[in-house]
């Protein structure tokens, strides 16, 4: 399934937006966005998930009727049978594609084509084969991947028939916990949080004791404080033979952000007026440290 073009695709939404929210997003994405891939799924709390039964139905074929692939995402971490069962069930759904985002469904998974996800721990060649030879034809590489490090698994994607893709939009995931952050910054425990993370469309942002800005906690899930934006290396990175290109969803204007990718993949707008407009649309920093193999929170060359 190598692809020969860039495509772009729209990862799951990592936060608890009120379930008309949500609808009204994956809507107006399906109508305006230039995005080709759209992955779908609670992938950080599976209380969250009820919430968005309901609509959930509507939104898949709303984007499928839009010409979308369509993705079920796995959550990142399953540690109860209720889970378990859920997974299972989602593995079992016909007509789509499944991302897997944990290690525990790949044997549900086993034989038939089916993506990584980026949270799967993918840092070596070996491994790539591994997830290949078990039915897996995409990835998308961690994060925290320097250049290096992607052009080596680009190339071996390429050779293993799978197509490779790259995050270059929207605060970096970092790690996820059994433990509710989220909650315990309010005072309540996991099994009674009220389901506070709502409270914060894009995370909650944390400082040092000294107050300066560090991370964002969404939940279970810890994220980069700042907003990744890899906007000059897009040539490189097609380059590399990187097929396609995710970009995170935020509270922002995304449409806006797929339109500029989208532009600026195909020659028609300059990686300056791409970060401007960026940095106009979101209220944190940028960054590319990691690809540059510098810290996370840098951003190579200056916005």
């Amino acid at each position: 399934m190598a692809m020969t073009s860039a495509t772009l695709s729209l990862g799951p939404v990592l936060f608890n937006w009120a379930p008309e929210v949500w609808r009204d997003f994956y809507f107006r994405m399906a109508d305006e966005a230039p995005v080709d891939t759209v992955f779908v799924g609670e992938v950080v709390c599976s209380k969250r998930a009820p919430f968005f039964a309901d609509p959930l139905p509507t939104v898949l074929e709303r984007l499928a009727a839009a010409g979308k692939e369509v993705v079920l995402s796995t959550p990142i971490l399953v540690t109860t049978e209720r889970e378990r069962q859920a997974v299972s069930d989602l593995a079992a759904t016909e007509g789509f594609r499944i991302e897997a985002n944990d290690l525990g469904c790949l044997s549900l998974l086993a034989g038939r084509p089916h993506a990584i996800g980026p949270f799967v721990n993918v840092y070596n060649e070996g491994t790539l084969a591994w997830l290949a030879g078990r039915g897996a034809d995409a990835v998308s590489l961690p994060s925290e991947l320097t250049r290096d490090a992607v052009a080596a698994l680009a190339k071996s994607a390429s050779g293993l028939g799978m197509t490779a893709e790259v995050q270059v939009f929207g605060r970096l995931p970092l790690a996820i916990s059994a433990r509710c952050y989220h909650a315990r910054a309010h005072g309540l425990h996991k099994d009674g949080c009220q389901f506070i993370c709502g409270r914060d469309a894009d995370g909650l942002d944390v400082a040092t004791l000294e107050e300066a800005p560090f991370l964002a906690i969404n939940g279970t899930q810890t994220l980069s404080h700042t907003y990744a934006a890899l906007v000059g290396e897009l040539d490189e990175l097609k380059a590399m033979g990187i097929g396609r290109f995710r970009l995170s969803p935020h509270a922002c204007d995304m449409v806006e952000v797929a339109r500029l990718y989208r532009d600026r993949l195909d020659g028609r707008i300059g990686t300056a007026d791409v970060l401007a407009r960026l940095t106009a649309l979101v209220d944190k920093p940028l960054s590319n440290g990691f690809y540059h193999d510098r810290e996370g929170v840098a951003f190579a060359g200056g916005a």
